[in-house]
């Protein structure tokens, strides 16, 4: 960083970090994140290279090829339990029905951590449900009950000889509220 650089608001990494916390509270994260985490690990194993030492160990399996659309498929409902919230349920669901199908597909379903990390995601996001939008509050200065009727509306005359029923169906001429349909 030179001497001309201009120096960043120190307030700025709290603002990008409120940011980003208001962005995480109206989806439902963590269920994208270990959905996303357990795509990626049924995902990784059937194609993991492993090396201890001089000794190499490929696990290639037969699953290889459901390992790696079950993975994909995971990986793409987390980021659309992200991006999209409003179909949370259809991808929790489908979340939960793939790593069901990855238990016997994909090495035991991601030697069960990657099966139990969709689990959980999955029923995350179906059980999830958004805040509700916070209420406005009344100014400080205004107390309630204080008010008065505004000055340029004037209420309508109420006359008391007159009765007030317009619906036709009180029980003084015995309907009753019912309608009759002649």
């Amino acid at each position: 960083m030179s001497a001309e650089t201009p120096a960043a608001d120190s307030g700025q990494f709290n603002r990008r970090r409120q940011q980003f916390r208001a962005w995480r509270g109206t989806r439902p994260f963590w269920a994208g994140v270990l959905v996303i985490f357990g795509g990626f690990l049924i995902l990784y194993f059937p194609y993991a290279h492993l090396q201890l030492g001089h000794l190499s160990m490929t696990m290639g399996t037969p699953g290889g090829s459901s390992s790696l659309i079950i993975g994909v498929l995971l990986i793409v409902l987390g980021i659309t339990l992200w991006v999209q919230q409003h179909i949370r349920v259809f991808a929790g669901i489908a979340a939960i029905l793939l790593a069901l199908v990855s238990i016997p597909l994909s090495n035991v379903g991601g030697f069960i951590v990657g099966f139990l990390s969709s689990l959980i995601g999955g029923a995350m996001a179906v059980a999830w449900a958004p805040g509700a939008p916070p209420q406005p509050q009344p100014p400080a200065a205004a107390v309630p009950g204080a008010g008065a009727a505004p000055e340029g509306a004037p209420l309508p005359e109420q006359r008391v000889d007159e009765p007030n029923d317009l619906s036709g169906t009180s029980p003084a001429n015995g309907a009753n509220g019912r309608h009759s349909a002649g």
